[in-house]
């Protein structure tokens, strides 16, 4: 089912090695996808043999064993080796070797000495680790594809994953009548999500069908210690190591020394993926030392136990796939250290959040957690009420996570729970200065306010000068929500004589920063531009990204109340060169470049900025803050009612065709070589497609230097459509003067549009 791009980059492997080597998980396909490979080689490219080694324990002679499946009989005063290396001899065949890994190491002796005597041989070998024989390539067997979060119900859609179709397939051989509908669609997507496109465990799964509803098979698979009974089938006929996906994991456990079965085990508690450091901190001990914990996470990765999540993330990240992790969970239930490894977590992730702890405005820091989101999940979920007491601090830890991802209603839920715990004075007013921004996410502003009153009073109370500092700027957030700028202004001088007094220069940056854009709001246009050149160069240094884009835009939006516009285009088009393309970061500086259109007199820039930025924040599903939305809008209006109707929808289409790089090369215009290239190929193909073939000759026309009747005589037309014509080009370009429309028409020549 699927795996065309796999079958094409085997054939292509095995053109230019002879011994390739397919890994991966326990019931990914491996050796079903080598005999679909097998069957697709053409005659010309000789025998094709399948030695199946699953039932070959570990000290038999592997060489008789293959000569004995190859048909090859032995020879007095020859070993098995030789008598298969006489066998073959110069004849084309491939050699499929299944099932390797319990013999890696006499497989990888006997590959290496028949490649090394038999010219013509290939071998095709199946191993949850590499052999490691020189010469080898390896090729990792990945998952089935899956539908992406958010697919929806649509079948069309759906079944464009693998391991839907695979699910469909097998579901109706096993339940006639069985097929995929928007009433079961989305389900079967989750089980497939679940099963993480394992090939068997879908499969599995599937043969359920006939005998449980959809939702039954989807709910067992919630449950790790229901999940491999669901995934059994009792197979008869079919190989032991594959009657069931716990018998294709126990295969592969049992194959690991000590140590290696300890890690394996007691990572199933770490849900959302580890890097060595979480590794280390939950597995080691009891058998296991620290400084093996890298080694042996290798080892399980190698023999296809553990998987390496994509990306370059440092350091690299790791996860167990959820049928192994369940199976994992089960051995770890049986060594009787669950409640051990859980501790483990617990204090490791409390550790974590003791470093967010020392910040001043924890909730808009990247926390060290965001990345352990599930873990911290987990953990919480599994922490019985006696083991709460030394990990308060958690729960507001995963609330900050969801806020800090956009999660609003996850994270209030956490919240509403713990401000009703009036028993934990130790958190101050964290919780309530938290709830206040997550209410403000939410645009509950007036359950903001509130809020944010009650983390001032809490902190007043504690005399906590750093958690007043964080509630102060909660509060203030709340009021400029609400709109009550003036009061926004005196939180924020307050907080930054708090944070200013605990001589932190970073803090006071970032608190700088948030009262610039409250003086902006309230009209303090000068007292802004002051504080932002004195916290500028600090947050440009040492902030995040998206904190020193957040600082640029507030100085490229005082810039522009204050009509220095080459300043404020230059700070918005920074701001662009440090976001990430597709996020909606990157349509603040894009708005403000229609801003600095707008004041420049520029309407069809500013309307057709607006109109792609719009379509954008729709795509996204994200929406300004409302000062700054009303700015934009109001620009827009302006734009609307200034442009001629043909130029007015001319740049409405072209913002709409405006996304992605082409939107990043049209706004940056003013940036450098490349950048006006990109925008000026991008604006002519746009303004070309708006004129007609004989409105465009005109226009060339005009740029020679033509009159109307010179350019009549040329086309074979009259002056008086000739005029006609001008008259159109001058509306749907809103380029009123001939000596404009020629440089325009120059200017689209040289590009070659």
């Amino acid at each position: 089912m699927g795996r065309r791009q796999e079958l094409s980059r085997l054939r292509t492997l095995l053109r230019t090695s002879r011994l390739l080597t397919l890994t991966g998980a326990g019931g990914v396909g491996k050796t079903r996808l080598a005999l679909e490979f097998a069957k697709g080689l053409p005659e010309r490219q000789g025998q094709v043999d399948l030695v199946a080694l699953d039932s070959l324990h570990d000290g038999a002679p592997l060489a008789q064993a293959v000569a004995t499946a190859l048909g090859v009989s032995e020879r007095a005063g020859q070993s098995g080796a030789d008598v298969l290396v006489r066998a073959i001899g110069d004849t084309r065949r491939l050699l499929i070797m299944d099932n390797c890994e319990h013999l890696a190491e006499p497989c990888a002796r006997l590959a290496a000495s028949l490649l090394s005597h038999c010219p013509g041989l290939r071998i095709l070998a199946t191993s949850r680790e590499a052999l490691r024989v020189p010469g080898e390539a390896v090729f990792r067997v990945g998952e089935l594809s899956v539908p992406p979060v958010g697919t929806g119900d649509d079948p069309t859609a759906l079944l464009q994953s693998d391991a839907v179709r695979l699910f469909v397939e097998r579901a109706s051989s096993r339940a006639p009548g069985f097929t995929l509908g928007r009433d079961n669609g989305a389900t079967v997507a989750e089980i497939c999500r679940r099963l993480d496109g394992l090939t068997l465990a879908v499969e599995l799964a599937a043969r359920r069908v006939g005998a449980l509803p959809l939702g039954d098979i989807l709910a067992g698979l919630d449950d790790q210690f229901l999940q491999l009974s669901l995934l059994t089938d009792g197979n008869r006929t079919g190989p032991r190591r594959h009657d069931g996906l716990a018998a294709a994991i126990d295969w592969s456990h049992r194959l690991l020394d000590p140590e290696e079965q300890a890690v394996f085990r007691r990572l199933a508690v770490l849900v959302g993926g580890f890097d060595a450091g979480a590794a280390e901190a939950v597995c080691a001990g009891s058998g296991v030392a620290p400084r093996h914990i890298l080694r042996i996470l290798c080892a399980l990765e190698a023999k296809s136990l553990i998987v390496r999540l994509p990306g370059d993330t440092e350091p690299a990240r790791f996860r167990q796939l959820s049928a192994i992790r369940a199976y994992a969970m089960e051995r770890l239930v049986a060594s009787r250290e669950l409640h051990t490894v859980r501790r483990r977590a617990l204090t490791w992730l409390n550790d974590l959040a003791d470093l967010v702890g020392n910040e001043v405005f924890a909730d808009q820091t990247g926390s060290p957690l965001i990345v352990e989101r599930d873990n911290l999940a987990a953990a919480l979920a599994d922490t019985a009420d006696r083991d709460a007491a030394p990990y308060t601090r958690l729960p507001l830890e995963l609330a900050r996570v969801h806020y800090q991802q956009e999660q609003p209603s996850a994270a209030r839920s956490l919240l509403d729970r713990l401000l009703q715990e009036t028993d934990e004075p130790a958190l101050g007013g964290a919780v309530a200065a938290l709830a206040t921004r997550v209410a403000c996410q939410q645009s509950d502003l007036a359950q903001a306010l509130l809020l944010g009153e009650q983390a001032v009073r809490l902190e007043r109370k504690r005399g906590h000068p750093a958690g007043l500092a964080n509630a102060l700027d909660a509060r203030a957030a709340a009021r400029l929500c609400r709109g009550e700028f003036a009061e926004a202004v005196v939180d924020l001088r307050e907080c930054l004589n708090l944070v200013e007094a605990l001589c932190r220069p970073y803090d006071t940056a970032w608190c700088t920063h948030h009262l610039a854009w409250a003086l902006l709001q309230d009209g303090a246009e000068a007292e802004a531009d002051v504080l932002m050149e004195r916290c500028l160069p600090v947050l440009r240094e040492h902030a995040h990204w998206s904190r020193a884009a957040a600082a640029l835009h507030t100085a490229g939006a005082v810039r522009l109340a204050l009509g220095r516009l080459r300043n404020a285009e230059a700070l918005f088009v920074e701001v662009l060169g440090i976001v990430p393309k597709a996020s909606f970061h990157a349509l603040y500086p894009v708005e403000g470049l229609a801003l600095v259109a707008a004041e420049s007199g520029d309407m069809r820039r500013t309307l057709c900025l607006y109109e792609a930025s719009l379509q954008a924040r729709r795509r996204l599903d994200t929406e300004p803050e409302a000062p700054w939305r009303r700015r934009v809008e109001q620009a827009a209006v302006r734009a609307r009612t200034l442009l001629p109707a043909a130029a007015r929808d001319a740049a409405l289409d072209g913002g709409r065709r405006l996304h992605g790089d082409r939107l990043v090369a049209y706004a940056l215009r003013t940036g450098g070589s490349d950048h006006r290239a990109a925008t000026d190929a991008t604006t002519a193909a746009a303004d070309r497609s708006l004129l007609t073939g004989r409105e465009f000759m005109v226009a060339e026309l005009v740029a020679e230097g033509l009159t109307n009747r010179q350019i009549a005589e040329r086309l074979g037309l009259s002056p008086r459509t000739v005029a006609t014509h001008l008259d159109r080009v001058r509306d749907k370009l809103g380029l009123r003067s001939r000596t404009r429309i020629a440089l325009w028409a120059a200017g689209r020549t040289r590009d070659g549009s």
